[in-house]
């Protein structure tokens, strides 16, 4: 987890990272669709808060939270410049301690899919406390079967049916975007966008 820290404070600091392409299309067109109605929402992993800006732009009181202090630096200039409101935070995804819920809509893109397996185990029984009865999660995420190499890695793409098996318990899930049939000739295989929400005959909780 150190190693991985270094590299996005020293990435977000010195570099335009390759996910900073600005507000994620599956995004806007659930907002502008009308799916989602302004309320509390956190980012997770919200990198320099290119979403959650829009979502702040469209009436969400909005939190956005990541474990690179250099990225958060950058969203609160952005929020700043633009004249909107957003609160910021430095926290760890896997343990959150400085986010208090209920959130109304919960926001991954590309989070999740970047931790090891025990460390989404983690991440699980932290982010699901936050939401409640209604609460709605989009989860972007690589997705493909991943190959033999892929499986030596501390960390890598979501593996097909892996999303439903940590959230089903939780949520009603819709894939609302995504790769048909992964091309595993390329590097980046694949991704799936899900849509979810949180039902209200579940346990109570993550364990």
């Amino acid at each position: 987890m150190a190693g991985m820290r270094w590299f996005y404070e020293v990435g977000y600091r010195y570099f335009r990272m390759p996910w900073e392409i600005g507000v994620r299309r599956e995004l806007v067109a659930l907002v502008e669709e009308g799916r989602m109605r302004a309320g509390r929402a956190l980012d997770l992993g919200c990198g320099t808060g290119d979403n959650a800006l829009f979502l702040a732009r469209h009436g969400f009181d909005v939190t956005g939270v990541d474990f690179a202090a250099s990225a958060i630096a950058k969203a609160r200039r952005k929020a700043s410049d633009a004249g909107l409101t957003a609160q910021f935070v430095e926290d760890d995804l896997t343990a959150l301690r400085r986010v208090r819920g209920p959130f109304d809509f919960l926001l991954d893109y590309g989070a999740l899919d970047d931790l090891g397996l025990a460390d989404r185990d983690r991440y699980v029984r932290s982010v699901v406390p936050l939401t409640r009865p209604g609460s709605q999660f989009l989860l972007w995420c690589f997705e493909w079967p991943p190959r033999w190499w892929e499986r030596l890695l501390p960390a890598g793409t979501m593996a097909p049916g892996e999303v439903r098996r940590r959230f089903e318990p939780y949520f009603e899930i819709e894939r609302v975007a995504g790769t048909e049939t992964p091309n595993l000739r390329e590097y980046i295989a694949g991704y799936a966008a899900y849509l979810m929400t949180r039902r209200a005959d579940d346990a109570g909780g993550a364990n």
